[in-house]
């Protein structure tokens, strides 16, 4: 399903080059939970703002299901995105305006579906993200997992290909945390393929692979067991 070849990426101010990503080169199943680990900087968030082409490679190419979306144009890229993708963030980014409702409508909007299939569609996500009965209250008359639920519901109303979380649990409990976790797992069993970028060994465990990243290389992936995980984890520290 994804395939990247030599994947760089180079940010550049008027004195400074910086290598973010080096020559990296996955291939992610249909259907795959995968996991992309490593210590702050590493280039995790990068690789996935470039695999839901919200940045552009410096070098290399993407694929995306036989297509080269690295050779499109901005508008092409866009219209990919929004057919393909769904995002989840740490920080829910939510539109505290809109209700919950309203907040989960929103991809719908984009899309021109007709209202009456809008509304079939958000009632349909909010019940099966457990959500349902808050749809009409604001992001911030609710709790943070709530706010997630939310967020994933967002995410996956459109009917994406893949999902890419970004540190999904990062401002949740302990309790919440691990029931997005069981969320995101059950979207992968339905066929969804997700990637996700995390620093929890915890988190990691829901993943079919998990891949560690250290200065803008791959260099160990496979991992499945939380003691191998751990050891990777450390050893990057």
């Amino acid at each position: 399903m994804i395939v990247t070849q030599d994947l760089c990426k180079i940010f550049r101010t008027e004195e400074i080059e910086t290598s973010a990503l080096n020559n990296v080169n996955i291939h992610i199943k249909k259907g795959e939970f995968v996991a992309i680990m490593g210590p702050s900087g590493c280039g995790k968030s990068t690789l996935l703002n470039i695999i839901g082409l919200l940045d552009n490679p410096s070098n290399g190419n993407y694929i995306f299901n036989e297509i080269n979306v690295s050779e499109k144009s901005e508008k092409q890229r866009t219209k990919f995105r929004k057919g393909n993708i769904g995002f989840i963030f740490q920080s829910f980014n939510l539109i505290d305006e809109l209700t919950v409702f309203e907040n989960v409508e929103l991809p719908l909007v984009y899309m021109g579906l007709p209202a009456s299939q809008r509304k079939a569609k958000v009632k349909e996500t909010l019940e099966r993200m457990n959500i349902a009965h808050r749809a009409k209250h604001y992001p911030q008359q609710l709790s943070g997992g709530q706010q997630q639920r939310v967020a994933i519901a967002r995410a996956v109303v459109t009917e994406p290909k893949l999902i890419l979380a970004d540190e999904p649990t990062g401002n949740l409990d302990s309790r919440n945390g691990s029931e997005v976790m069981e969320l995101l797992k059950e979207l992968n069993q339905a066929g969804t393929t997700v990637i996700m970028v995390t620093h929890s060994v915890r988190d990691a465990e829901y993943a079919d692979r998990v891949i560690h990243l250290f200065d803008g290389q791959i260099v160990s992936e496979n991992l499945k067991d939380r003691e191998s995980i751990q050891k990777a984890v450390e050893s990057l520290s």
